[in-house]
């Protein structure tokens, strides 16, 4: 899986999940970092990503509605202690569990949804950690997520320091969710970004300890 460096107002759309229109008006505004090619705006991958990391970061702190309750999104049956080695294997696995879903219609949908978000742009955030994230058209009006910890690494997830990725939240999201969608993002990397937090959930024993962990700290 090889990620693009340089991405097109197409790219960053569906990366975002946004219209070009509005990826468009930022590259006008100057509110995303890009460049023009010709008269085609460009965007670096890694730019994008820092950019992106910034913004939810400051969305959580903007936001003034309730924080989403954990149990909404997530149950104890979807959360996997991996001894996996390779990013591919974890995804899988967790679109498994997260297809197990009454609200997932189609397993083929949410994995291409998900590789394909993969290759325009790795979703490893950082200090270990990974939220790849889609909407798909049929998921109804409901966010739902899976969590994997896996406490040996993996080496390959592209993240965006470089470090091996320990903690995976992969969320689904239904196309009128926008803003559920965009205030979990927001939360879940406000709380991996304290460190107590994040080593409480690499230090769990076993996956209901994860969740009721989670649920504390969130």
């Amino acid at each position: 899986m090889q990620e693009k460096d340089i991405l097109t107002i197409k790219d960053v759309a569906e990366h975002l999940q946004v219209s070009e229109r509005t990826v468009s008006d930022w590259a006008q505004k100057g509110e995303i970092p890009c460049g023009k090619l010709g008269n085609s705006w460009r965007f670096k991958r890694i730019e994008v990503e820092h950019w992106l990391d910034k913004k939810l970061v400051g969305n959580k702190r903007e936001s003034k509605t309730l924080p989403i309750a954990i149990a909404d999104v997530l149950t104890k049956e979807r959360v996997l202690f991996l001894e996996a080695s390779a990013k591919r294997e974890v995804l899988n696995l967790m679109i498994d569990c997260l297809a197990q879903a009454p609200e997932i219609a189609d397993r083929d949908e949410l994995a291409y949804e998900i590789f394909y978000r993969e290759e325009l742009m790795s979703t490893g955030i950082g200090l270990g950690v990974a939220i790849p994230h889609v909407r798909l058209p049929s998921l109804p009006n409901k966010t739902i997520m899976s969590a994997a910890l896996i406490k040996s690494g993996l080496n390959d997830y592209s993240s965006m320091d470089g470090e091996p990725i320990q903690l995976v939240f992969m969320i689904a999201s239904g196309h009128h969710q926008h803003a559920e969608y965009l205030k979990l993002l927001s939360s879940l990397a406000t709380l991996v970004k304290n460190e107590n937090a994040r080593q409480k959930l690499i230090n769990s024993i076993t996956p209901e300890d994860f969740f009721e962990t989670l649920g504390q700290e969130h």
